[in-house]
């Protein structure tokens, strides 16, 4: 989905780069693997990428293989870490906007929810 502008910059740095085209070739398949949902691409698409010539490719391709079958859940399953990572990030920023201020007190207090029936006393 690109705009006219970006479809003719990306033509220009194809024609102007075999690299360039293949990276680009190799990422949209990629791509579609995952869209497809379709994990019995990725053979191909991992031999592909370590006869490309891209060294950070075939870097990539190889990390990819030696977890094959979690690589395959992920193309598979909709399941997603992405709410616990997120929970996380929220904690890690907070301990570093308080480092050197507090303990785990008021780390605590800043990161569990109040308790909406018991009140504070004066």
């Amino acid at each position: 989905m690109l705009t006219i502008t970006q479809a003719r910059k990306v033509d220009a740095l194809k024609q102007g780069s075999p690299e360039f085209a293949l990276m680009r070739s190799l990422g949209m398949r990629f791509r579609g693997i995952f869209r497809s949902r379709d994990p019995g691409k990725l053979d191909s698409w991992i031999d592909d990428a370590v006869s490309s010539g891209l060294v950070v490719i075939k870097r990539f391709a190889r990390v990819l293989h030696r977890d094959l079958d979690a690589v395959c859940n992920a193309i598979e399953l909709s399941w997603s870490n992405g709410q616990a990572e997120g929970q996380i990030n929220r904690l890690k920023t907070t301990k570093r906007a308080m480092y050197g201020r507090a303990g785990p007190k008021l780390l605590r207090a800043r990161m569990l929810p109040l308790d909406q029936n018991r009140h504070h006393p004066k």
